[in-house]
C-alpha cells in the first residue's frame, strides 16, 4: 500500500477519534476522583448520623458500584459506542437475577431498614416470630437471638422487618400482672391486705405508680385479684416469681385457702 494513503487513514483516524478519546480518558480520570470524593463524603455523612457500623461498608459499596456504571457508560458513549442494548441487556440481567435472590433480597432490605431505624439494638430482649430472646448480633441479612435457655436462634430479615416485634428493653420500666385467687368464705379484706404487704415488703416494686390490686372475676371456684405492680425492667422475672412463691407460703400462714379444681364423684348403689 502507499505510505501516503495509510498516512493519510492515519491521520483522519487520529483526527476523528483523538479528541473523543482524550476526552473520555480525562472523564475517566476525573470522573473516578470525584466517584471517591462522594464515596468518602457519604461515608462521613453516615458517621455523622450515627449509622450502624455493619451497615456503612455495605451502603458505600451500593453507591460507589452505581456511580462507576454510570461513569462506564458515560466513557463509553463519548468513544461513540452504542449503549441502548448495552443498558436493556444489563437491565434484564438484573431483573434476572433479582427474581432468583427475590428472598435474600429481601433479606438484604430487611437488615438494612433494620439497622437504619434500630427497633431494637444487640442486647435488648425482644418477642418475635414466635421467639423470645436477647439479640446477640444484626447481620445483614440476619439477626441471631440467644434464648433464656441458651439456644441460638437465627431469624432471616425479610420477616423481622416486615412483621410485628415487640421489644421488651425499651422502656426502664415494666408493669407485673398476677391473678391470685381465694376461696369462696374467705376474708376478702384480709386477702387485699396480705397481698399489699407483700407488694409493700419487696423493694424492687415501685411505690409510683402504686400498686393495684382489686377483684376482677367470680370464677368457679375461685374469686380472683388482679395485682399490678410496677418495677425496673431488670427486675421483672424476679418480682414475678417469688411474688407467686411469698403468696403461697403467707397465705397457708394466714389461713387463705388458693382454690383448684375439684371434681366430686357420687356412687349410687342400687337396692
Amino acid at each position: 500500500m502507499n505510505p501516503e494513503v495509510i498516512l493519510n487513514q492515519v491521520t483522519e483516524i487520529a483526527l476523528t477519534y483523538g479528541p473523543k478519546l482524550i476526552a473520555a480518558i480525562a472523564v475517566w480520570v476525573i470522573g473516578g476522583w470525584i466517584v471517591k470524593a462522594v464515596v468518602n463524603g457519604f461515608g462521613k455523612v453516615m458517621d455523622k448520623s450515627g449509622t450502624d457500623p455493619s451497615l456503612k461498608p455495605f451502603l458505600k459499596g451500593i453507591v460507589g458500584a452505581l456511580l462507576k456504571v454510570m461513569l462506564v457508560i458515560t466513557v463509553l458513549s463519548m468513544l461513540g459506542i452504542q449503549m441502548t442494548s448495552f443498558i436493556a441487556i444489563l437491565g434484564a440481567a438484573g431483573l434476572a437475577v433479582g427474581m432468583a435472590l427475590s428472598g435474600t433480597l429481601q433479606n438484604f432490605a430487611g437488615g438494612v431498614m433494620i439497622l437504619i431505624f434500630k427497633p431494637f439494638r444487640a442486647g435488648d430482649i425482644i418477642d418475635a416470630q414466635g421467639y423470645v430472646g436477647t439479640v446477640s448480633e444484626i447481620q445483614i441479612f440476619n439477626t441471631i437471638l440467644k434464648t433464656p435457655d441458651n439456644k441460638t436462634i437465627i431469624i432471616p430479615n425479610g420477616g423481622l422487618s416486615t412483621s410485628s416485634m415487640t421489644n421488651l428493653s425499651t422502656e426502664d420500666r415494666r408493669r407485673v400482672d398476677w391473678t391470685i385467687g381465694i376461696g369462696y368464705g374467705d376474708d376478702l379484706d384480709k386477702a387485699k391486705q396480705v397481698i399489699k404487704k407483700l407488694c409493700d415488703d419487696d423493694s424492687r416494686i415501685l411505690k409510683d405508680p402504686e400498686v393495684f390490686i382489686a377483684v376482677s372475676e367470680l370464677a368457679d371456684s375461685s374469686v380472683n385479684f388482679t395485682v399490678r405492680a410496677w418495677v425496673n425492667s431488670a427486675d421483672y422475672w424476679g418480682v414475678f416469681f417469688e411474688m407467686n412463691e411469698n403468696v403461697y407460703k403467707t397465705f397457708d400462714s394466714e389461713g387463705l385457702n388458693i382454690p383448684f379444681p375439684q371434681m366430686d364423684v357420687h356412687v349410687h348403689k342400687d337396692a
